[in-house]
């Protein structure tokens, strides 16, 4: 990006000055901010090219906030782990909750790398489409796709965001292992739409279809979204034990006999126990478990 003359750096600058240089603020586009999360994210900016740790009076001087608004805001954000207070030394530090924040954007770019073998696999094995998708704030987003190898396939629709979760595998097998209050959150902001006459569209019988998700290891879209149309899908998870995504095989119902169907769940549930694994689940790296059912039942 080309510097304008007013925002241009010296060609020598002494390190005071260099210290005290205030954070760029990005444009907003004309869109309308809040002024303390303004102040309190051009605080964390200011601690970052601080390299990471600054006295409370280089932070005033650096973002043109008075002593007592920088101190507030500090404290803030001290209470919610982004920010850390260095004792003997007066000074503020970047705290670990930056670290997870980062280290959660980075699981998901990395996510398509990584997951591409395996969905690659689950195309190969069972010929049919298979899905990578992501909860993005509330939205269930499709980044890979594998098209079927048949010569009748099933149109799931393009890589993209869906307002399906309560209806998809992908969806179903994320939403499973959130806190039951962010479930209802959700669904009450997204609307629980009918596209088929299977769609579950009352809650508490989608809270319990959830729990059987949750004890049998993957989820089932029995022609909830599309006619025609079951897909098997389960959820990958990080170390701590959150939903980083899932994967789900889709197949016509032309072709979802028992077997097939016990092929395809096999080969999701395989996919994503490697993943949760490389991620650092728990457990994640253990035999088949044995609770898992027929799903042709």
């Amino acid at each position: 990006m080309t510097e304008t003359a007013d925002t241009a750096r010296p060609q020598a600058v002494s390190e005071p000055a260099l210290a005290d240089r205030q954070p760029r603020i990005p444009a907003r586009n004309g869109r309308s901010s809040i002024q303390s999360v303004d102040r309190a994210l051009t605080l964390l900016e200011a601690l970052a090219e601080a390299g990471g740790e600054a006295p409370l009076t280089s932070l005033a001087r650096r973002t043109s906030l008075n002593i007592s608004t920088c101190h507030h805001l500090l404290s803030t954000l001290m209470n919610w782990g982004y920010v850390a207070k260095i004792s003997g030394r007066r000074s503020y530090a970047l705290g670990a909750r930056i670290l997870y924040l980062g280290q959660a954007c980075l699981r998901q770019v990395d996510l398509p790398r990584r997951a591409e073998p395996h969905v690659e696999q689950i195309n190969v094995s069972t010929g049919e489409t298979v899905h990578l998708a992501v909860l993005q704030g509330d939205n269930v987003v499709t980044l890979l796709k594998r098209e079927a190898r048949h010569a009748v396939r099933v149109d799931t629709g393009p890589v993209g965001q869906s307002d399906a979760a309560h209806a998809t595998a992908t969806g179903k097998a994320m939403l499973a292992w959130l806190p039951e209050d962010e479930i209802r959150r959700i669904l009450a902001l997204k609307g629980m739409t009918r596209f088929t006459a299977n769609t579950i569209t009352d809650l508490t019988a989608l809270i319990e279809e959830l729990r059987l998700v949750r004890r049998n290891g993957f989820a089932i879209d029995r022609e909830e979204f599309q006619p025609g149309v079951i897909c098997i899908g389960a959820a990958i998870r990080d170390h701590t034990g959150a939903v980083v995504g899932s994967i789900s095989a889709s197949a016509p119902t032309m072709r979802a006999t028992k077997a097939h169907l016990e092929r395809m769940r096999e080969e999701v549930v395989a996919a994503v126990r490697a993943l949760s694994a490389l991620l650092g689940e728990p457990g994640s790296g253990t035999a088949a478990d044995d609770r898992l059912q027929a799903v042709a039942n």
